[in-house]
């Protein structure tokens, strides 16, 4: 489907966005249309209300008309003040004279309503969508998948290759892209994933041959060996040397592994490890394995190879 209603952040540059908010007429015409805007948040005054810079004229967002819940629960007064900042959309509602100046009476609530009308009630599991990373918590990310709407991203649901922190992953303000997992069609949650985007193990595999040197970042360290991550969704094992100490790498480290064997019925990379080190470790590069632009929908996804066999498949 196409989604004209994208995560916060993504209409804020655009030229179109800003001939709307630049002037009154453009205000009063977005209005008439019903469009939704973006601007960024200025400050949040003690009433709790949402001051928005609509260049030259201030936007309003009162505090009912902040958040939109499905469910109409009390909105949190951390979900508005974190918003200070930050692009922010809205439906321009009217306007009003305060303290002898005009002002742009403002609804996010609106445009965030309008979204879950139109957009994310048609959305279905196995849905590809844009989903723009907000928070990150121990057990996953959050990311607006539109208009501000927020879902999570469990941590198991990020990539194969397991991580003891998303951030490991990925970092807030992060646009990427993500496929419907599950939807509570009761409270309106939605849960995605973006695991099955990154590739099954042998369009991994295949990114590297027997005999190369390669980085990687060291995941975990077991009694029979380290787990390091060659990508995202593909991690090796090298094995303990015999009266090796277990103290060769420490989890975190990037690592220099030799790779020296690949199986793909046993779905196994097989690494010498040359040698650790401890620094800055960029996260691993995002390669997306499916065309996201084009595709929008796929229905089962499955990790392993044909001759493995142990299955590890998702099905939408």
């Amino acid at each position: 489907m196409t989604n004209s209603y994208r995560p916060e952040g993504y209409l804020f540059g655009t030229r179109e966005n800003r001939d709307y908010i630049s002037s009154k007429a453009g205000l009063e015409r977005a209005m008439d249309e019903g469009r939704i805007l973006e601007a960024s948040v200025m400050l949040c005054d003690s009433r709790m209300r949402l001051h928005v810079d609509l260049y030259g004229i201030t936007g309003i967002i009162d505090k009912s008309e902040a958040v939109y819940s499905h469910d109409s629960r009390a909105v949190k007064e951390i979900a508005i003040i974190t918003r200070v900042g930050k692009p922010v959309c809205f439906k321009v509602m009217g306007f009003a004279v305060e303290d002898g100046r005009e002002v742009a009476i403002l609804s996010r609530r609106e445009a965030q309503k309008e979204c879950a009308s139109f957009y994310l009630s048609d959305v279905i599991e196995g849905d590809i969508v844009e989903a723009k990373v907000t928070h990150l918590d121990n057990f996953g990310a959050f990311v607006d998948i539109g208009c501000g709407i927020v879902s999570l991203l469990s941590i198991d649901c990020i990539s194969v290759s397991r991580i003891s922190h998303p951030s490991d992953r990925l970092s807030v303000g992060d646009k990427i892209f993500t496929v419907i997992k599950s939807i509570d069609r009761h409270s309106g949650r939605i849960f995605v994933s973006m695991r099955e985007l990154l590739g099954t193990w042998e369009q991994n595999a295949r990114e590297f041959e027997v005999g190369q040197t390669v980085a990687g970042i060291v995941r975990s360290i077991e009694p029979y060996g380290v787990f390091v991550e060659l990508s995202p969704n593909l991690a090796g094992l090298a094995e303990l040397k015999d009266g090796s100490d277990g103290d060769i790498a420490h989890v975190g480290e990037y690592a220099a592994v030799y790779i020296k064997s690949i199986l793909p019925d046993k779905m196994k990379v097989k690494l010498v490890l040359i040698d650790s080190y401890h620094g800055d470790i960029p996260q691993q590069r995002l390669k997306y394995y499916i065309d996201c632009n084009e595709v929008t929908h796929i229905n089962k996804w499955r990790y392993s190879p044909p001759s493995a066999s142990k299955i590890i498949e998702t099905v939408f």
